[in-house]
């Protein structure tokens, strides 16, 4: 007999981990769904400071760990899975498809994230992984006494950077505006650091390199002069695109793919909820992905009473 589920979690990042911790305090039986990694870009992430009730930090790597113990002692598998489909039924019910068949659940919660966003200008698809990086605490360490390009202006970007500095010998961030868009707190930490610079009103236009990254070539956005500045690597943060391909127009997005929820975090579909960075919002942090996932949880339970 086909196994249904109460509520199924699509992403194991801050928000789907949060949600399960609800759900499995309210007793239904959830189902916690990764394609990827537990954690998500938390995982990824060398100190977290911003999270409240650690006032020195804490490593993305073990801020996830606790999270997925919490979850786990609950009895809530998760399972490394990918939804390919979401089918509506007509007892309000759902089946989500997958490589290796079929789940049915009562409601659900998206929480798949979203990915970094590309710079997509020529060379960085050909020097991704030889030189072109996403995550500086994935690939930092590979970068000893090299000078390094940091692409962005906000939370991630200048956090990176900062971790960069551990290995590299210089690093320059490059940001289209004037100011950066970063916390206060992040910024003032930059400014401080003798191994980072920045260049404004600029952007990436081009990355060369014959086996890895040897150089870019920057645009000022407001003279239009153009430079060529030697780097060992280049590591981009400009933004993140949804996780929703898989949803096929299933419930209402923004122009930018991000899902639509209320206050309450439903998307219009009954039954599917949404929570974390997948979400149509203004901040994408831990501790808001942490709220949403709280809420749909609580708001899953009210829906299947």
């Amino acid at each position: 007999m086909e196994q249904l589920y109460d509520v199924v979690i699509i992403g194991a990042g801050p928000g789907g981990l949060t949600a399960g911790i609800y759900t499995g305090r309210a007793g239904l039986k959830t189902l916690l769904l990764e394609k990827g990694f537990a954690g998500g870009q938390m995982m990824t992430t060398y100190l977290i400071e911003n999270y409240p009730g650690f006032p020195d930090g804490i490593s993305g790597m073990e801020l996830t760990s606790l999270m997925q113990k919490q979850v786990e002692k609950l009895g809530i598998p998760i399972t490394n899975l990918e939804i390919t489909k979401i089918a509506p039924q007509d007892d309000r019910s759902f089946i989500l498809h997958h490589s290796e068949g079929e789940i049915r659940t009562r409601a659900m919660i998206i929480a798949s994230g979203a990915q970094a966003r590309l710079l997509g200008v020529p060379g960085e698809d050909r020097l991704k992984g030889r030189g072109v990086s996403y995550c500086a605490t994935c690939d930092g360490a590979f970068f000893k006494n090299e000078h390094l390009i940091v692409a962005g202006g906000g939370n991630s970007a200048i956090e990176e950077a900062g971790y960069l500095t551990h290995f590299a010998s210089q690093v320059t961030v490059v940001h289209r505006r004037h100011q950066l868009r970063a916390e206060k707190m992040i910024q003032e930490k930059a400014f401080k650091n003798p191994k980072i610079n920045f260049i404004w009103d600029s952007v990436i236009t081009e990355i060369s390199g014959t086996q890895q990254v040897e150089s870019v070539q920057i645009k000022n956005v407001k003279s239009g002069e153009t430079s060529r500045i030697d780097a060992g690597g280049v590591f981009v943060f400009v933004g993140m695109n949804p996780n929703t391909n898989f949803l096929n127009n299933l419930i209402p997005l923004d122009e930018d793919g991000f899902i639509i929820t209320d206050e309450k975090m439903a998307t219009g579909i009954p039954g599917i909820y949404a929570a974390g960075d997948v979400r149509s919002k203004d901040v994408r942090q831990i501790a808001s992905a942490v709220g949403d996932g709280a809420i749909a949880g609580v708001m899953v339970e009210k829906y299947l009473e």
